[in-house]
């Protein structure tokens, strides 16, 4: 196996793509931390922060949201980098001159990009993404966590004012951002995958290190892994889960809080997850965790031929008329 640590698990993981579901499902504990100011927000300069109203044992609290598209969008890109970089990223079918991108109406249909998170096409196949998520909460609320930096556009004479005209820029105003060192709770489920899509899966959120807005400029963010569970159904939410987070935390804690405190209490809170599931969960974590986050680091550092096999497993496109080639960018 690429992941000798998951001989234990290799019946909880699809051998091969299948169009049929089966039932196999693996969530991805996550806890992301935000390393500079960052922010969080629909669309458009000068928009509020996400957030939503929660209500822990009767007491309300509002708390940001990293929606799920802030996530996968970032996600998708970073594991497209790879793929581009390997030349597994192939023509569409009606257009041999481009390869798949995003957004463009024109995916390949043949790429793990493809395969894992979905496309659709307008007048030809589709395919349902695999990788489920949903929102993402902080930790604590957003209170404890948000401020608001005064930000204005100079002239290159290190003024306000344009050094021709004299005329006083009127580039001036606020933002609302997350403040470093916040710690948001996220669950990633992944559906009939193989053991080289959750390698893929779990490499593209470790190595996604910028999200939200103005992400050149801030936006830095680690992504942590702090357990695996293996099901044949969709465990608790991820609201549920900050729900049994709350309990352990506690009132009154204020910002910053200490990276340490933060993974201990979202792992401790897992003790409550799938308390209610009607079949096995099998989890891994801990020192198992660990070894497997090792072997998946050294899959990394291969010549990633398994990326490759994988991608050749695929079934060929509905249209396979002109998909021909792969081709480098």
């Amino acid at each position: 196996m690429l992941i000798p640590s998951l001989s234990s698990h290799a019946t909880r993981l699809a051998k091969a793509y299948e169009n049929y579901p089966r039932g196999r499902y693996v969530h991805l504990f996550l806890m992301r931390t935000t390393r500079s100011e960052t922010i969080f927000r629909t669309e458009g300069n000068g928009e509020p922060l996400c957030r939503e109203t929660l209500s822990f044992d009767g007491s309300e609290q509002v708390h940001i949201v990293m929606t799920k598209r802030k996530q996968v969008a970032v996600e998708r890109r970073t594991g497209r980098e790879l793929l581009r970089r390997h030349a597994l990223l192939f023509a569409p079918p009606k257009a041999n001159d481009k390869l798949c991108s995003l957004n463009t109406g024109a995916p390949c249909e043949r790429c793990m990009d493809c395969w894992l998170y979905g496309y659709a096409v307008g007048q030809g196949g589709a395919q349902r993404s695999r990788v489920l998520t949903e929102d993402a909460f902080s930790l604590l609320p957003a209170e404890e966590i948000t401020d608001t930096r005064t930000f204005n556009a100079i002239y290159e004479n290190g003024t306000m004012r344009n050094p021709e005209t004299g005329e006083a820029s009127q580039a001036l105003g606020e933002s609302e951002y997350v403040r470093p060192q916040s710690h948001f709770a996220d669950i990633q489920v992944l559906r009939d995958v193989t053991e080289a899509e959750l390698v893929y899966v779990i490499g593209n959120v470790l190595r996604s290190t910028r999200y939200g807005a103005i992400s050149s400029r801030i936006g830095r963010m680690d992504n942590e892994l702090l357990a695996i569970a293996f099901s044949d159904q969709e465990l608790d939410s991820t609201l549920s889960w900050l729900t049994a987070a709350q309990a352990v935390l506690g009132a009154g804690v204020r910002h910053p809080l200490d990276d340490t405190r933060a993974r201990g209490v979202l792992v401790q809170a897992l003790d409550s997850v799938g308390a209610h599931a009607l079949g096995r969960v099998d989890w891994v974590r801990g020192a198992e965790l660990e070894t497997l986050i090792g072997e998946v680091r050294a899959a990394y550092e291969t010549d990633l031929a398994w990326l490759a096999t994988a991608t050749e497993q695929y079934p060929e496109p509905p249209n396979k008329k002109n998909s021909g080639k792969k081709r480098s960018s």
